[in-house]
């Protein structure tokens, strides 16, 4: 026998938990503002709805693909008109699939993904060349409407970049194409050849004496013009 009163519409109870869940998470998240930058929400049938559709942990709010932290996973900015991408596109550093078809984007991105060291799978429009190029990426397949980039390469593993990074320094990737060297513990500097902790205040010392004795030529200068 039901307990629902007469005229109350029944709502199906996996639909009004999820309701519940989203209506909780959205009030606990501040949604990076490269979520809301370009309206409307992912289509059903995005490769990044997809994605995001695959672990259930995983949600879609406007334009990402959130895990329960507010992390982003996918970013959704296809068709959105973006002639650049923006200083809010370094809150998608976490991303691992991003869809940026049908943008009149420059063909110009190769600073753009920096940090980017998760990100397996960028779609483009079909004119805009994959951030570092070819040999940054394991496949790269073109479509009559965009291309997609696949495999983020780690070009600190490639044979002809073994020396790129001094005796005392390491290799890490810092994005597709871009890689950065690393001072190991103990050494700092150029080429990472100095050795001990870096003297902080020593440093300050340095530049507020610097600093000082500028001051005092300038306001020497003035008075003598003044007089």
């Amino acid at each position: 026998m039901s307990s629902r009163g007469p005229g109350r519409p029944r709502i199906p109870l996996p639909w009004a938990a999820a309701l519940l869940l989203a209506l909780g998470v959205e009030r606990a998240l501040a949604l990076p503002e490269i979520c809301i930058q370009c309206p409307g929400r992912v289509r059903n049938l995005s490769e990044v709805a997809l994605y995001c559709k695959q672990t259930p942990e995983l949600m879609l709010y406007s334009r990402c693909c959130l895990n329960q932290k507010g992390t982003i996973l996918g970013l959704d900015l296809q068709n959105c008109s973006l002639k650049d991408l923006g200083p809010n596109f370094l809150q998608a550093h976490t991303a691992i699939i991003i869809d940026l078809q049908a943008n009149p984007l420059k063909d110009d991105l190769a600073n753009t993904f920096h940090g980017f060291i998760q990100l397996q799978t960028l779609i483009l429009p079909q004119d805009v060349s994959c951030p570092g190029g070819i040999n940054a990426w394991n496949t790269v397949t073109f479509y009559t409407n965009n291309q997609i980039c696949q495999g983020q390469r780690n070009l600190c593993n490639s044979s002809a970049d073994t020396e790129i990074c001094p005796e005392n320094g390491s290799c890490v990737p810092d994005g597709p194409g871009l890689l950065q060297c690393v001072c190991a513990d103990g050494f700092h500097g150029y080429k990472c050849m100095r050795q001990g902790s870096f003297s902080l205040l020593m440093f300050f010392g340095i530049l507020g004496s610097t600093t000082l004795s500028i001051s005092i030529l300038l306001w020497g200068t003035q008075r003598r013009k003044a007089s």
